[in-house]
């Protein structure tokens, strides 16, 4: 198989997961020891996410015309790539509690539903809560006032029974 044949491979791959991804990170993990990359990589698999290092070059290709074309000017150095398909903070917040620990981990730029952040962005991205627990906040919310109203009903109940 000749080079360009090769090259055209990985280019596809990097296609294909691009068109499933809710979100792509960047990040350039120079520096991180083989048991830091393995606990990183094992808790990416465990939240659905796909982590690879591809060269810039293929990732260029793979992102023209696409709504990832905005990470092509964070394309210098060694780059790895989260993809996130269901939850598309779940790479960011994954990416950024391991970086917390691990300083030689640094976000380089990310895409987030069509939106291109810088690395400072993708920090502020990864601490937003996941969809489920936003959704349990939510009807948390809902769940008290709902309880004061059932306590109120009843009590004018008890009240109207007492009364008679």
């Amino acid at each position: 198989m000749a080079k360009i044949e090769q090259k055209q491979v990985i280019v596809n791959e990097i296609k294909e997961k691009l068109e499933k991804a809710a979100s792509v990170v960047m990040v350039d993990a120079r520096g991180l020891t083989v048991e830091q990359d393995t606990v990183l990589r094992k808790q990416l698999r465990e939240a659905g996410v796909d982590y690879k290092v591809y060269k810039n070059t293929m990732v260029h290709f793979a992102i023209q015309g696409t709504q990832f074309e905005g990470l092509d000017e964070y394309l210098s150095g060694p780059s790895a790539f989260a993809f996130s398909y269901e939850e598309a903070t779940a790479a960011a917040a994954v990416l950024n509690k391991v970086a917390k620990d691990v300083k030689a981990l640094e976000f380089k730029a990310g895409v987030v539903e069509g939106v291109v952040y810088d690395a400072e962005g993708m920090k502020l991205v990864a601490d937003i809560p996941s969809r489920e627990v936003l959704l349990s906040k939510l009807l948390g919310s809902f769940k008290s006032p709902m309880s004061s109203f059932a306590r109120v009903i009843d009590q004018i109940a008890k009240k109207d029974v007492v009364a008679e």
